[in-house]
């Protein structure tokens, strides 16, 4: 029995009156000349100093150095020593390379609710001669710096470090994505909030993240040279931080790689109640779950345990080879 015209879905009357079909019958938009698609696909690999790195392939583990007098994690190479900073900061990268760090990131100025404003020169006078000195201990170490401040972190590219990482990625000011530009040096654009204010958390960092890619796209830096960050423990509550690593797959969209610092921080023990030097299994169930998400990067303070958890984390999640790129054994 012949259907009756009138259950014929609309674009069947087009065809009928003027002899064309599919997709030819049905108006559509296309790409303004010169536009992207506007579809990113999987992050290309970034060279970040000496070593490259293939996005998606595995989980990379960021060594923290902090040279600072008041880390809240305890760890900060400036906390009552009475030994060379210097040489304390490269015994502990070598540590970290040994215990299988990709990338070792230095900072100068704590970040902790509270901390101690540092000025610039007092900062470059913290970083330098540190990355200096790696550079020179461990000339295929890519080395990133943790500020905020332009000239700190263009001594700090003058001196040997590859990476700017700008915990103020979100701001309005695009110094550091002009200087980062300029140097063609990769960035990292952290989510933050002076308050912890939100009507709907993960868009809302999402739709700043997308804006700050935006700003730094316009200042000059490449597309394939930024990396984000989601800013776990930066303008959020606890909450918040527990519900961010709920979605940590929704940063992906993006389209770009993802770091994770979630090391020691607060919420972590909170949840437990335990202090800052007692959070490394919690660490390392956010590791796991930064694998899970596929996330690119960890930040954390202890290299072993945590490249150890995002290899094996890896070898279910994205397949035996990942868990063989390194070889041996750590």
């Amino acid at each position: 029995m012949s259907r009756d015209r009138r259950d014929l879905p609309p674009e069947a009357g087009v065809q009928a009156a003027t002899g064309e079909s599919g997709a030819s019958a049905t108006p559509s938009f296309g790409l303004p000349a010169g536009a992207e698609t506007g579809i990113p696909g999987a992050p290309g690999p970034l060279d970040i100093g000496p070593r490259t790195f293939r996005w998606g392939e595995r989980t990379y583990v960021m060594g923290i150095l902090n040279v600072t007098p008041d880390s809240f994690s305890g760890d900060g190479l400036l906390a009552g020593i009475d030994r060379d900073p210097v040489a304390a900061a490269v015994a502990q990268a070598r540590r970290m390379a040994d215990d299988g760090a990709h990338i070792l990131d230095v900072g100068g100025e704590s970040t902790r609710p509270g901390h101690e404003i540092v000025g610039d020169d007092e900062e470059i006078g913290r970083v330098v001669p540190v990355i200096e000195a790696i550079r020179e201990a461990l000339p295929a170490m890519p080395i990133s710096v943790d500020t905020t401040k332009p000239a700190v972190a263009e001594a700090a590219l003058g001196a040997g470090a590859n990476l700017v990482n700008d915990v103020w990625g979100v701001a309005e000011d695009d110094a550091l994505s002009r200087l980062a530009a300029s140097r063609n040096a990769p960035i990292v654009l952290m989510h933050n909030r002076a308050e912890a204010r939100y009507t709907n958390l993960i868009a809302e960092i999402l739709g700043d993240l997308q804006t700050a890619i935006a700003r730094a796209l316009r200042a000059g830096v490449r597309w394939e040279s930024i990396v984000v960050d989601p800013g776990f423990g930066f303008g959020k509550t606890a909450e918040h931080n527990l519900e961010l690593l709920r979605h940590l797959d929704a940063i992906r969209l993006l389209g770009r790689p993802v770091l994770l610092g979630t090391s020691r921080k607060s919420t972590l023990g909170k949840v437990l109640d335990l202090p800052a030097d007692q959070r490394v299994e919690a660490t390392l169930a956010t590791t796991v779950l930064a694998a899970q998400g596929r996330v690119d990067l960890v930040r954390v303070h202890d290299v072993r345990e945590n490249v150890r958890a995002a290899r094996m984390a890896d070898a279910i999640i994205r397949g035996a080879a990942s868990s063989a790129a390194e070889g041996g054994q750590r």
